[in-house]
């Protein structure tokens, strides 16, 4: 399966909350019990260093609900308070419990400047 295409908006300052639902080719949630989730923001593909790095992992940004295929990903204003205002590039990728990885999105991050602060 092919990484899905999804460019992001980011606005300095405010909360970002994204909610997916991972699906099968039926249109019904596939359970991901076991998985765990990685997402990084470069700058650019070649970028040594992220803007931001979420994880499943408690606290990490990335909540999964396994039974139902549903992912939220999630960034605080404080973070997003401190993006440089960027064209920026990013993926989300699922680890089953086994270590298979597939990467589910991918696309462009837009963030765009805060005015009031």
């Amino acid at each position: 399966m092919a990484a899905g295409l999804y460019d992001i908006t980011i606005e300095q300052g405010a909360n970002l909350v994204i909610p997916l639902t991972w699906k099968g080719g039926d249109g019904s949630p596939i359970n991901m019990t076991g998985y765990s989730a990685r997402m990084q923001i470069r700058e650019n593909f070649d970028s040594d260093d992220y803007l931001v790095a979420l994880t499943s992992e408690p606290g990490g940004g990335i909540s999964i609900d396994p039974l139902v295929g549903a992912i939220l990903i999630e960034l605080d204003a404080t973070i997003t308070a401190g993006l440089p205002q960027v064209d920026a590039v990013y993926d989300l990728e699922l680890i089953s419990i086994s270590g298979f990885v597939t990467r589910m999105l991918q696309g462009r991050v837009y963030i765009m400047r805060e005015v009031t602060r």
